[in-house]
């Protein structure tokens, strides 16, 4: 006979993840001014928990960019900066108004039950 143990303790523990949009994540990050790619990795994990590794994330700058979502910099050092563009500014803006709403009915339904 099968125990059910395991999936009743998984139901129980039931772990979401972190929320994990990178191109909305580098936006997020870049809206109080410009930085580098670890920068924007800190800076992602310390506002949402969310580690995004290299991959990812220059997976997601390069698609920002090709969008004109955002703008390199001039170099420092070893390290490019980039910089939100008004049109990522109305991007981000409009992407987290959906979500404040989506939050925002959510919370209401659960008030409901």
């Amino acid at each position: 006979m099968r125990s059910t143990r395991n999936v009743v303790n998984a139901e129980i523990e039931l772990d979401l993840g972190h929320y994990s949009d990178p191109p909305l994540l580098v936006l997020a990050s870049l809206a109080d001014g410009p930085k580098h790619g670890h920068a924007m990795i800190e800076d992602i994990a310390n506002m949402c928990g969310t580690h995004l590794g290299p991959g990812t994330l220059y997976g997601a700058i390069t698609r920002l960019e090709q969008q004109g979502l955002i703008k390199p910099l001039p170099p420092e050092e070893r390290r490019q900066p980039y910089r939100i563009t008004p049109s990522g500014v109305r991007a981000l803006r409009a992407k987290l108004t959906t979500l404040h709403k989506f939050a925002r009915s959510g919370l209401r339904k659960l008030e409901a039950l």
